[in-house]
This record gives structure tokens, C-alpha cells and sequence, in this order.
């Protein structure tokens, strides 16, 4: 879920439950496509023997090279069905071409990363200079047997029901041809390894968000030796199991919100009391759900809507993930209490307007989910109380039943053991996130004997994309370590501005 934090990439899902809850991949729209411009016939050579043409017009890519590669759904029977991994290349500019690529692993889980390779390729510029840049759609993603489960979302009352969304996906189990039993990470990863192979590279290079991360470490765990170099953005250790922090963590990100918004003299004279505020709009709507009626943000038809405190602290927690779509907070708690929720739900439903491709393959997301994370949730997290506005009590039920459905990988009884590496990593965080914060960057990297962290300032889920950031990743990458890198460039950032009118954000100082 990254680079200009759009509000419809950090979470690309159905309803507000589960868009708050995918590692979110990374926020991808309006990213300058930088390198259409500087792309002649010399970048499509490779000097590896490969299965890779030219991406044909439609197919793929501008300046590209694409191909499948095949693997049996079934690692360990080496028989029966195969999957056509989808994989695009894009070729290292300069005739000086290192041999080690970088190879992108996308978030989600459920985003195939050759799907979105137009899209993420302008934050990695610099790295493509001289190296290889390879995106392979992981098994259940994009085209390589991509498992997705999309809705209708015209129906407001549909996508507001967590019941609807239970229903929706087991309905989806249903229809697959596929066993699902085979989409979890580490087979993945060896698949990932089998694509190294093919293409002829000896070492290579790693670049993962949100749940990318946790697919590189187990790249790293399980294929060590052939990793020069790994970036983490948006850091998912392997202790993180899903939902477990996510109430804390969302709720120390709209604490930090609350709090410059009173540390700013227009957010704070247009909007003053806001942490009362809320908590009166989420006691009404405890008390007593609530009848809209409005007019569909998209659709323009005349609606009505039974709002819960869920679907307010859902789609809060959404905007969360970006800054630029925080900034729209304090606006939108202050029309809330004045009884006015259309603000709020435009931003949850205008979230759906997100490119296909960016969107979350909501099969492959419980295969890994229901094998991966439930299983590893301690009674301790399912009962705790709420952190603040946010709770897991609506998510962890509603992955119960759609897990006890959903075909169950086989997972190492040690898969969540700290990854411990000598590899060299930079880990980002960004300073504001309200799923990855910088305390699980600072738990991976603790595994990783030389580690650098950085937590970027003003930034959410996502760091690559905020200003010189793309720039220090290339140059890290470059120098295979973080032992010289000058990270002083980012120390100036900042939040955005707030909205106070339905105009545009402040550019303030802060008092």
C-alpha cells in the first residue's frame, strides 16, 4: 500500500473491515512515470538467457521485457497443476549493468507486484540506472492464477455489512480452481527463487512493503545466500501476526493526529476539541445506529445507509495510513458531530475507485491470513479491550468463520521465530504509520547485524516515495550497505497541512 499516499491505495479492498486490514500494499496512484521518457531500444537488452520478450503493446510495460515462468501449484509433488508466473523486467539503463537486480516483492498480501510495475518503476529510477528491476506476480496475484473476490460496491448497505463480507468471500472459496492450501508465503518465496534461477542471476537484491517484507525475510531465511542487499518498508517482523497491535498502533497514529492538529493555530481554532468530539459521535452511534440518507459519492443515487461506530472507526483508520488523506480527519470528525456523515463516507467509498490492478487478490490474502497469522493469535490478543476508538473484536470473528472454510496451508510450528541475518538491510519507517510504526521496523531490524533504521518523519505506510527517500534506496542498494548512507536529508519533513475548509489543507507552521 507508498509513494504520493493516495487515499485508494493503502488499503484497496472491499469494505471498511478488511481495507483497514490487508498489510495494504503500498499507495501507488499519481507516482510520475519518470522513466517513459528516458527509455531507448539500448535498455531492452539483457545479457541473461531468459524466457523474456519485449512486452507487446497491451500486454505489458512500455520498455519491458515480459514472460511466464511455470511452477507446480504442488512444490513438494513436482506434479499436476502448474502456475504461469507472470514476470516483467525492466532492463538496467547504463551499459555499466550490475549482474545482482533488484527484485520488488508487493504488499497486500494480495498484490501481484508485475501488476503494478508501471506503477511502482518511478520510485526505483535510480536503481534501474544500473541494475535490473524484476517484478514477478506471487502465485494467486495478478496474472500468475490471480484469486480475487470483487463486489459491486454500489450497494452502500452491502459494503458497510461485515456479515455481507463474510458471505462475499466464502462464496469466492467457492469458485477458485485452485488448492489454496499451496498460497502461502514460503512457497511463494521458493517460487521466487526458481525465477532468480531461470533468469540467470546469481545474487540478487530485494525491495519489499508492507507484507512484502515479511515475503523477503522469508526469502532471506530460506534462500539467504543469494541476497546481497534487502530494503524493508513498512517493516512486518515475523513475531507481527495479524491482527495483533493493529488497535494500539492505529490509535498511537490519531494520537499523534489529535495532537498536531493542537499544535497548529487554523486546525486548532477551526476545530477545537476534537478527542471529545469523536467520542461523542462513537457514543451516539453505540447507543443507536443511524439512518442516512445521501446521495452515493460515485454513483450519484439517492441512499440510505445504517451507520455503526465501526464503519467511523474503519474508514478513520484507512485514512490513517496516509497523511494526505489525514488531513481530511479533523474536517470530517467536526461534520460528523454537527450529524453530517457524508464527508466520511465519500472517503471510505471513493477508496474503491482504486486502478484493478492495485487491488487486493482477496483469495490469496486468506490463504496466507488463515495459515500464516490466525492460527498463531493468543487468547490474550482476542480479548483485549479496545485501544482507545479501535477494537479487533469485529475483524478477529469475522476471520474466524471465513477461516474455519478456508483451506489451510501447512506453516512450520518455528515460522514466526525473529529472522537473523548478516545480509545487509535498511529498514524505513514512517513516523506517522498506523499498521507498520516504527517499532516493528526497530524489531526486524534488530535481527539483522547490519541493519540501518530509518523512521522518516511526516510519513505514513509507505516511505520509499516521500521526497530524497527513493534516492537513499538507490543508494544503499548501490554500496550494498548502510554503513555511509546520509539520511539528514529527511529530517525537515513534515505532516501535511490540515484541511480546514472543504478547499484545501493549511501550510501553516506549527506553534
Amino acid at each position: 500500500m507508498h509513494p504520493i499516499q493516495t487515499l485508494a491505495r493503502p488499503q484497496s479492498g472491499r469494505n471498511g473491515l478488511f481495507r483497514m486490514l490487508s498489510f495494504k500494499g503500498i499507495a501507488l496512484a499519481g507516482v510520475a512515470l519518470a522513466l517513459l521518457c528516458a527509455c531507448g531500444s539500448e535498455a531492452r537488452k539483457t545479457d541473461n538467457p531468459s524466457p523474456l520478450a519485449d512486452c507487446e503493446p497491451g500486454d505489458g510495460p512500455r520498455n519491458a521485457l515480459c514472460g511466464w515462468i511455470p511452477v507446480y501449484e504442488d512444490r513438494s509433488a513436482a506434479s499436476g497443476r502448474q502456475i504461469d508466473l507472470r514476470v516483467v523486467v525492466y532492463p538496467a539503463l547504463s551499459r555499466d549493468r550490475q549482474p545482482d537486480p533488484l527484485f520488488v516483492l508487493a504488499g497486500g498480501p494480495g498484490q501481484g507486484a508485475a501488476q503494478i510495475s508501471s506503477l511502482v518503476i518511478g520510485l526505483l529510477g535510480d536503481v534501474r540506472r544500473e541494475r535490473d528491476i524484476v517484478f514477478v506476480d506471487q502465485r494467486g496475484t495478478g496474472l500468475s492464477n490471480g484469486l480475487p473476490c470483487d463486489q459491486d460496491t454500489d450497494d452502500l448497505s452491502a459494503f458497510l455489512s461485515d456479515d455481507h463480507a463474510v458471505d462475499t468471500f466464502l462464496n469466492c472459496l467457492e469458485g477458485y480452481e485452485a488448492d489454496l492450501r499451496f498460497y502461502t508465503t514460503p512457497l511463494a518465496m521458493d517460487d521466487l527463487d526458481d525465477v532468480r534461477s531461470v533468469l540467470g542471476y546469481e545474487r540478487i537484491n530485494l525491495w519489499g512493503a508492507s507484507y512484502g517484507t515479511r515475503a523477503a525475510l522469508v526469502y532471506v531465511r530460506r534462500h539467504g545466500e543469494r541476497v546481497r542487499s534487502v530494503v524493508f518498508d513498512g517493516a512486518v517482523p515475523m513475531t507481527m501476526t495479524l491482527p495483533e497491535g493493529f488497535p494500539q498502533d492505529s490509535q498511537r497514529a490519531l494520537d499523534l493526529l489529535l495532537e498536531d492538529c493542537e499544535h497548529r493555530a487554523a486546525c486548532q481554532e477551526r476545530f477545537p476539541d476534537l478527542p471529545r468530539k469523536l467520542d461523542e459521535v462513537l457514543a451516539r452511534l453505540d447507543r443507536e445506529t443511524k439512518v442516512s440518507s445521501l446521495r452515493h459519492p460515485r454513483t450519484g443515487a439517492s441512499v440510505e445507509v445504517t451507520l455503526r461506530s465501526e464503519v467511523v472507526t474503519n474508514t478513520l483508520r484507512l485514512a490513517l495510513y496516509s497523511p494526505e488523506a489525514a488531513a481530511l480527519v479533523p474536517m470530517l470528525v467536526e461534520q460528523m458531530h454537527g450529524g453530517d456523515f457524508a464527508g466520511l463516507l465519500a472517503l471510505a467509498v471513493g477508496a474503491e475507485s482504486s486502478p484493478s490492478e492495485v487491488r487486493v487478490n482477496w483469495g490469496m490474502f486468506f490463504s496466507v491470513i488463515c495459515a500464516e497469522d490466525l492460527p498463531w493469535v493468543a487468547e490474550s490478543v482476542r480479548n483485549l479491550a479496545p485501544a482507545g476508538v479501535f477494537s479487533n473484536d469485529e475483524t478477529i470473528e469475522a476471520w474466524d468463520k471465513i477461516c474455519s472454510a478456508w483451506p489451510r496451508g501447512e506453516i512450520a510450528a518455528d515460522y514466526h521465530e525473529p529472522v537473523v541475518s548478516d545480509v545487509p538491510a535498511l529498514v524505513l519507517s514512517g513516523a506517522l504509520d498506523p499498521v507498520t510504526p516504527p517499532r516493528r521496523g526497530e524489531e526486524l531490524a534488530a535481527g539483522f547485524a547490519r541493519a540501518l533504521h530509518l523512521v522518516v518523519p511526516g510519513t505514513g505506510h509507505g516511505a520509499t516515495g516521500r521526497g530524497c527517500v527513493s534516492k537513499l534506496v538507490a543508494e544503499f542498494v548501490q554500496a550494498g550497505s548502510a554503513d555511509d548512507l546520509d539520511t539528514s536529508c529527511v529530517e525537515e519533513f513534515k505532516r501535511p497541512g490540515f484541511f480546514v475548509t472543504p478547499g484545501g489543507p493549511t501550510m501553516e507552521r506549527e506553534r
